[in-house]
Formats: structure tokens, sequence, C-alpha cells
């Protein structure tokens, strides 16, 4: 269903601007009065990575006259492969920077709003209310449930997409239009349940793909042009190269959007993990735990003849091909869950993975089994940052 434009038109285009978008005039359904609307339009863009990288650039290419970037964080080697709006020259860099100068090359006239912030409770509603509508890029469920629910409070598009290995998803939650995110996906998962882009990996280009649809999706609210992904959910599998349309429905009693939602609730409490804020935490020294400088003199000593231990590698296999600490022996958290034995176990086993969430888990499984399981602090990240810098980092 086509739906009015979002943005009012703009000033009338220069001479310049004219010839500069010719190629959006001559399309009868944008044309002028489209382009003045790009112009006009405030475009708030969360993460500046895999998504965020080809959704600003199409923005600036389109002519959208401000666009904000959200992301704390700085640009790192490993995300070279697919967040285009970083070259090599920018590692080390905050992202926001890199990303608006990439924004003003190929548009100098948008006006780039840069917020070097992670949103939070009491900064999404004040950063978000200031934009028209907004493109959702993170790579975190507590950011993605944070900006639907802020935009569901303001009655904001909220244009999201996600990527995971070869398969991508986009849609447009737009709560009083349709659906808002949380009446599809109400809660937020446990950690790891849903494995990162760092853990199981994505093909840069399919981030290109599912990004250029989420810019596509914020062309079409400004001016509106065509029929926005509201009430449908696409899914794109790169490997087969198909592209679905789900049909999505709003969810009557979603504690977000829904007639009993509770306005003056803090925000994104009712979409946070059921047992988050319930668990208690565990007491220092609980969990037993060991430096990688430590578990470096362990192995050298077993290497000795001295006390046999297994080390045991929770990460997945393709994370093993990266990086790996020798002498360790490979069995995914997913497999310590289905209750599998411990390859060569018997003794004490030292736990690590990626930077320590999944080692934790695994420990206190393993030991509620009976195993003599300890954690690894800080993974594989430490033991390349205080071990052997030769292993590599991802």
């Amino acid at each position: 269903m086509a739906r009015p434009p979002l943005v009012p038109p703009g000033p009338e285009l220069t001479a310049a601007e004219r010839s500069r978008f010719a190629r959006h005039l001559l399309l009868p359904a944008l044309g002028l009065d489209g382009q003045r609307r790009l112009r006009a339009a405030r475009v708030l863009v969360v993460g500046a990575g895999g998504l965020g990288s080809p959704a600003l650039l199409y923005l600036a290419a389109a002519g959208v006259g401000t666009i904000g970037v959200v992301d704390d964080d700085v640009v790192e080697v490993t995300n070279l492969q697919r967040q285009v709006v970083h070259g090599v020259a920018d590692v080390g860099r905050a992202k926001v920077d890199s990303a608006a100068e990439a924004v003003l090359a190929v548009s100098p006239d948008t006006e780039v709003v840069r917020h070097r912030e992670r949103l939070d409770e009491g900064s999404a509603l004040a950063v978000l209310a200031d934009y028209d509508l907004v493109l959702d890029g993170a790579d975190n469920f507590p950011t993605r449930y944070l900006v639907g629910d802020a935009c569901a409070r303001l009655g904001v598009p909220h244009v999201w997409g996600s990527v995971y290995r070869f398969d991508g998803q986009v849609s447009v939650w737009w709560a009083g239009e349709g659906p808002c995110y949380a009446c599809v996906f109400p809660q937020q998962p446990p950690p790891d349940a849903v494995p990162s882009c760092a853990v199981g990996g994505v093909l840069g280009a399919v981030c290109a793909s599912v990004g250029s649809v989420m810019a596509t999706e914020a062309v079409k609210l400004v001016t509106g042009v065509g029929e926005v992904l509201v009430g449908r959910l696409l899914v794109h599998d790169a490997l087969r190269q198909t592209w679905d349309a789900v049909p999505v429905r709003r969810d009557p009693a979603c504690r977000v959007c829904g007639a009993g939602a509770e306005v003056a609730r803090p925000l994104g409490w009712a979409t946070k993990r059921a047992s988050e804020g319930t668990e208690p935490a565990v007491a220092e020294g609980g969990r037993p735990g060991v430096e990688v400088s430590e578990l470096a003199a362990l192995l050298r000593d077993r290497e000795s003849g001295g006390a046999a231990f297994t080390l045991l590698d929770v990460r997945e296999p393709g994370e093993r091909d990266v990086a790996a600490i020798p002498g360790s022996v490979l069995l995914p958290v997913g497999r310590v869950r289905r209750g599998e034995d411990v390859p060569g176990s018997g003794g004490r086993v030292y736990v690590h993975c990626k930077s320590g969430g999944r080692s934790a888990e695994a420990v206190d499984l393993l030991r509620a089994r009976g195993v003599d399981a300890v954690d690894v602090l800080g993974g594989v990240l430490a033991w390349s940052r205080d071990v052997d810098p030769s292993v590599p980092t991802y």
C-alpha cells in the first residue's frame, strides 16, 4: 500500500543540483518533488558497519540533506572486508569520523551529524527524536531492541536489516502503521544463542545487498514512492540467490506498541530477556579462572612431562581456522549444551573461547556435571595480546 511522503519538499533545486540528480528527476514517480523531499530529509543511521556502510553511501548519493551516524567504535582491520566506508588508513580511527568523510566525499552538501556514542535508555529518545526515520544496522541485540522501542515510542519508521553468513533480512517496523520490531521478535535472546558475525562470519557482499535495500526503503519512505516493507519481512539467501517476502503482523498485545503498553515504562525494559535482572550474580571467585599467562606456563609444563589436562576450545570451527591456542581441542559450546563429553577428559579441563562469554557458560555446564572445569580469562584475544602476538585477532 502506498503511503504519503514522510518529508515535505525542501527549497527549489539549483541548476547544479538538477544536473547532479538528473537520473532521479527522470523517474516519473520521484522527479523534482521527490528530490526536494530527499534534500529536506533527516535520516539517522545506527551503526557505521557492514550494513551502515552501503546505506550511508547510497543515502548520500541520493541527496539526503542531513545524515546522522551513531557508532562508538573504532575501525579494526577485520572490518575492512565488508565496511566499505572505511579504508586501511582509517584503522584505529573513530568510525563516525571515517564514515562522515566518506559521505562528504560523495555529497559535500550533505550535513553529517556525528554521534560517537552507544545508544542507551537515557540517550536514545533524545537522539532519535531529531530525525524523520532511522536505519538500524546495529550488530547487537540490546541496541536493536532499544532502537525498536525508541522508534515505536516516537512513531518513527524503523528500517531494519540483519545479516549472518550468506543470509540477510530486511523490514520496515512502524508502530501505528504496522508491526514494530517487538511485535515479531518479542524478547531478546540469551547471549550467544544467536552467533554474531564475529563468531559465525559473513560474506561482505551480502551486507551490500541488504544495506542497499535499506537505503531504497528510506528513499521510498521519504518520497512516498512505491510500497514499503511495512508488514513484510524480506529474507535473502545469497547462496541460492533468492529473496522471499514473509508476511508479518502487528501484535495487539505487544508490550512495546500494543494497547496495553506502558508509556512511562523505562525504555527497553519490555523486551529484555526474561531472566535479566533476576539471576543472582556469580560471587567473585565462584567460577574458577586462570589468566592466559598462567595457562602458557601450564602448557609448557605439560610438554615437559608435567600434569596432564585438557585445553578445550568452545568456539566454532571457522573461528579456529582464523586463530587457535596450540594444544587445544575443539568442542563448540552448542555441543557442550547438548551434554557431549569432553575429548580426552578425565582430569582438569581449561576452557577458552574468543573473549570469555561462551567459556564461562561452558565451565558452568561442565562443573554442574562434575567436571573439574576452569575458565581461561579473556580467551584467545587475551592470548594474542599477552602471550603470542602472532596469533591473529578477529
